[in-house]
This record gives structure tokens, C-alpha cells and sequence, in this order.
């Protein structure tokens, strides 16, 4: 009986992990916007504003005017009717051509825009307004420069079908429930007037049909104006979300803006180092270098010739202090032991900076010693 052996073929595919992970490698954004990202989003297009309050403004201030202007639009418009008609009556005897029909045309049109230019003047500055309100002047072309990604089927897909957008159509479908309710609610308590219509003259009744739609349309309108408000407010609060940074991009950015902190570091070094190079090669002109005895050392130059006050050339602690301490013996400049002398020295006085009146007398003590010394 023959052995049979079953071998056992294992595929493995090579795959990678960051295939799965989040855009963003930075980790959680828990932190709050700086200002520098705030400017740059907003130089983008990208604020906090609601279109659906900007709507409900256009559409409120609209029917307000037609509420309180309703009897002034319909004599015009029914003048301008009548005018029309008894021009066409007036020439219906003479030859009526394409000139004469375009010139009727022309005045009805024009004494329509001029009865409903102001009333959108009115609206649109409204509805401007709202607008600066809500996002200030900021004028930015980004939002209309062409973007390949504004067309990718795959980020268009992602859009559709994500959580914003169901909110906005759980809102929409909210708003169209609200208005049937208050469609029919308007016209089941004007439905007896409307169908006296036939009983009434002209103006009653263009005065009956723009009072309902008015009144129909100040009430949606009203509704819309609430759903603003409420949308603005979310809106922010999602900007606010959308706009926080991880912790890796508060890094990145610090190191944009701010430079490298460790090159930052480096060139502190760089410019301590070539500071102190400085003070070493102006040390050689102090007449006296007064010590802490060991820790701290401070060095002075006095030419009462070109200088009101003695000066601070040279100054450290610990390791450069005994630095210096070498340097004065190299070039026979005497040290003098001061504790409370090269203490405030060290710490409040600047190098090259003259001594304070301050210490003028503790300085002038030691001067005087060591020119004494020198015989000078």
C-alpha cells in the first residue's frame, strides 16, 4: 500500500497596511485651529456660512415689501395692462407692424422693471448683507479655479454618501413636510374667499390671490429663517470640528512657520559660540577681571578718554569663567575677588554695556586697587 503525501500550497499576497489607514497619518485631531490655519482656509473659500439662511432672508425681506407695498404693485401692474390695451385699441386702425408691437413691448416691459426693480434692489442687499454677517469680506477666487478632484467619480461617490449629506436630506425632507402642512393649513382657511373670485372686480382680485400667496409665502418664508438660524449654527460648530488639527500637523506647522527647532537650536549655538569667540578676543583689553572665586567671573575695560563709565567685555560662568580667569593671567590682567561685585555684574549687565551708576562706587574701589598696583 503506497504512502500517500499531501502537500499543502499556502498563496500569500503581498499587501500594505497603510492601504487601510486614514488620511490622516497624524493622528486623532483633538486640538483646536490656530490662526494661521484658520486664515489659510478662509484665503481657500472654506467658512462657515448657510446658504439656507441666506434664502430665507431674500425671501422674507420680499414678501415683507409685498405685504406693505401689495396695493401700490397691483395699480401699476393693472395700469400698465389697461395702458397697453387702450395703446392697442388707439392704433387699431392705423397700420399695426413689427415696429409699433416691439415699441408696446418695449413700454410694458419697462414700466414692469420699473415697478419690481426695487423690490429686488431691496432683497438682493438683504440677502448680501446676510452674507457678509456671516463670512466678512474676504473676496477669494480659489473656489472658482478648476480642480481635477471636483470630478473624480470616486471622491463624487464618497460625497453623495456620506453622513452630511444624509443629514441634509433628513433636513430637506423635514422642510418639505413643514411646507404641505403649511400650504394646505393657508389654503383650507382662504379657500371660501377664493371662490368668490368671479363676484369681485380686478384690483379685489389681485389683491385676494397676492394677499394668500403673500401670506402663504411670509410663513414658509418665516420657517426657512428658523432653519437658518439652526443651520448656521451647525454649520459653525462643524467648521469648527472639521477645522481642528493632530498634534503631527500642530508640529508641522510650527516648524513652517517657526523653523526647525532643532535648527533653530543649532544656529543659537552657532551664534553663542561665535560671541563668546568675540569676548575672548576683547578680554585682552580689560583692566581687571573681578571673580565669584570660582563660579562666575566678570571683566572690565575703563578709558576715561573715550568712555563715561567702565564697560563689561567679558563675562561666564563656571567652565568659561575659569576660561577667562586664564586668559587675564596670560595677558597680566589682575583678578580681583568680589562676590557681591561680579554676581550683579554677571547678571545685570549686558556685555558691552557700561557699568550702572549703581555700582559705580564698588567699581571704582577695585579700579582704584588695581591702579594702585600698577602704580598708575
Amino acid at each position: 500500500m503506497k504512502e500517500e503525501v499531501l502537500y499543502k500550497v499556502t498563496y500569500r499576497l503581498p499587501y500594505d497596511l497603510q492601504f487601510f489607514a486614514k488620511e490622516d497619518s497624524g493622528g486623532d485631531k483633538t486640538e483646536e485651529p490656530t490662526t494661521k490655519k484658520l486664515q489659510d482656509a478662509r484665503k481657500e473659500g472654506q467658512v462657515a456660512r448657510s446658504t439656507e439662511l441666506i434664502t430665507a432672508s431674500g425671501l422674507v425681506t420680499l414678501f415683507v415689501i409685498l405685504k406693505l407695498f401689495i396695493k401700490f404693485i397691483a395699480e401699476q401692474l393693472i395700469n400698465n395692462f389697461h395702458k397697453t390695451f387702450l395703446s392697442i385699441d388707439k392704433i387699431a386702425g392705423e397700420e399695426f407692424n413689427i415696429a409699433v408691437s416691439h415699441s408696446l413691448f418695449r413700454d410694458g416691459i419697462l414700466s414692469i422693471i420699473r415697478t419690481c426693480l426695487p423690490i429686488f434692489l431691496i432683497t438682493a442687499i438683504v440677502s448680501f448683507s446676510v452674507i457678509l454677517f456671516q463670512v466678512k469680506w474676504q473676496v477669494s477666487g480659489k473656489l472658482l479655479q478648476p480642480k481635477f478632484s471636483r470630478i473624480n467619480p470616486i471622491s463624487g461617490f464618497a460625497k453623495i454618501f456620506n453622513k452630511d449629506k444624509l443629514v441634509e436630506l433628513i433636513i430637506s425632507i423635514i422642510k418639505m413636510a413643514l411646507i404641505f402642512y403649511i400650504v394646505s393649513d393657508a389654503l383650507k382657511d382662504h379657500w371660501s374667499l377664493l371662490v368668490t373670485l368671479y363676484d369681485i372686480s380686478l384690483l379685489q382680485a389681485v389683491m385676494l390671490i397676492g394677499d394668500t400667496v403673500i401670506d402663504l409665502g411670509l410663513k414658509i418664508s418665516m420657517l426657512f429663517l428658523v432653519i437658518g438660524v439652526a443651520d448656521l449654527i451647525y454649520q459653525k460648530l462643524k467648521y469648527k470640528k472639521d477645522m481642528r488639527m493632530s498634534k503631527q500637523e500642530l508640529k508641522d506647522e510650527f516648524k513652517n512657520t517657526e523653523g526647525d527647532p532643532q535648527v533653530k537650536s543649532k544656529i543659537k549655538v552657532r551664534m553663542r559660540e561665535a560671541s563668546q569667540r568675540r569676548m575672548m578676543q576683547a578680554l585682552p583689553q580689560a583692566d581687571v577681571v573681578i571673580t565669584n572665586p570660582t563660579h562666575l567671573a566678570a571683566a572690565i575695560r575703563y578709558d576715561k578718554d573715550t568712555e563715561n563709565a567702565p564697560v563689561l567685555i567679558a563675562k561666564g560662568a563656571d567652565y568659561l569663567a575659569q576660561k577667562i580667569k586664564e586668559i587675564a593671567k596670560e595677558n597680566n590682567i589682575e583678578i580681583v575677588e568680589n562676590k557681591p561685585l561680579a554676581r550683579m555684574l554677571y547678571y545685570n549687565v549686558e556685555l558691552g554695556a557700561e557699568v550702572p551708576p549703581e555700582l559705580y562706587q564698588m567699581t571704582a574701589e577695585v579700579l582704584a586697587y588695581v591702579y594702585g598696583l600698577k602704580n598708575r
